[in-house]
């Protein structure tokens, strides 16, 4: 058995604000020279506020335009247009407003409505993708812990280390579930690299614990926006690379049982979108929505929920 493995503070978090403080400072700077240059009145220090804000939503906007673009699959434009502006705003939301601020440690949620709670009600834990942390999460485990749910969303540190490095992790989150629930079993829900590291917990530490694995927006088969990222983790998503064919033939068919997948064809962060499947395992698709809109949109929350309660 592994050693318990203590949480660790939220470098994402950290990571963000250092981010926007650059941007917020660039921008301020820029529209405060602009101003004066042009001899525009006004309050220049509001003005340049403005300017510095204004400057973080734009990088935002050229970020999540370029991958739309980059992504885009064949076949009509409206779904695709839905899909860039509802990924635009879950950015805002996530990366802007959730991520970076409130609590900095995981906890475990117990269910929030005891009217609901159902003694068999499974506790779920949700794992969350690369350079995310478990605020990505907030509207799903409101949505679980309404249904009668115990929830944990964990951290995965550090942000770049392997897919491996993180089963230790996951498997220390389920057994503290375990502990405070008296459940025999957890549900898994991995959003993106999260479903793979759930994977890789599965090879490491077996399927005793789980009763059922659901990811949203997993790149099982890789994918090609990757080729950007050099870090450990990035090269183990590369389209078809060796660590996804080392991880698919190490699992079983009592491993793909355990499955149910769901994918967006207009996934702007894994693609090809329709390849992301495996052999034996159930696939549900949607269609209008981006990569990270799939922890905020309502159809796939009531899938999940129901998925959830169907392992039961």
């Amino acid at each position: 058995m592994a050693p318990p493995v203590e949480w660790k503070p939220n470098m994402l978090a950290r990571l963000l604000i250092a981010t926007y403080l650059v941007q917020l400072l660039t921008g301020a700077l820029l529209s405060a020279w602009w101003f004066a240059d042009s001899h525009q009145g006004g309050p220049l220090l509001l003005l340049a506020v403005a300017g510095g804000v204004a400057w973080i939503v734009w990088w935002q906007a050229v970020i999540i335009g370029f991958a739309m673009l980059k992504s885009r699959p064949a076949g009509p434009i409206a779904p695709w247009i839905k899909a860039a502006w509802g990924e635009f705003k879950a950015a805002l939301l996530i990366f802007g407003l959730r991520q970076p601020w409130g609590r900095t440690k995981p906890m475990v949620l117990p269910h929030e409505m005891p009217s609901k709670t159902d003694s068999s009600a499974l506790p779920v834990l949700l794992v969350h993708g690369f350079i995310c942390n478990h605020r990505v999460w907030n509207k799903v485990a409101h949505a679980l812990r309404h249904e009668g749910h115990t929830v944990l969303s964990l951290d995965l540190e550090p942000l770049f280390a392997s897919i491996d490095d993180y089963a230790p992790l996951i498997n220390h989150a389920v057994d503290t579930l375990l502990s405070q629930t008296g459940a025999s079993k957890v549900v898994l829900v991995g959003h993106s690299m999260g479903g793979l590291a759930i994977r890789a917990w599965m090879r490491a530490f077996g399927t005793e614990k789980a009763a059922r694995v659901i990811t949203l927006g997993t790149p099982h088969q890789g994918t090609q926006v990757s080729q950007w990222f050099s870090t450990p983790n990035g090269r183990q998503m590369a389209w078809h690379s060796d660590w996804l064919a080392d991880l698919s033939q190490s699992e079983t068919p009592a491993h793909r049982q355990l499955m149910r997948l769901a994918l967006t064809h207009h996934d702007n962060i894994v693609h090809p979108q329709r390849a992301q499947t495996l052999d034996g395992v159930q696939v549900t698709e949607f269609t209008g929505i981006g990569h990270l809109q799939m922890c905020l949109d309502n159809d796939v929350i009531r899938w999940l929920v129901q998925q959830v309660h169907d392992a039961q």
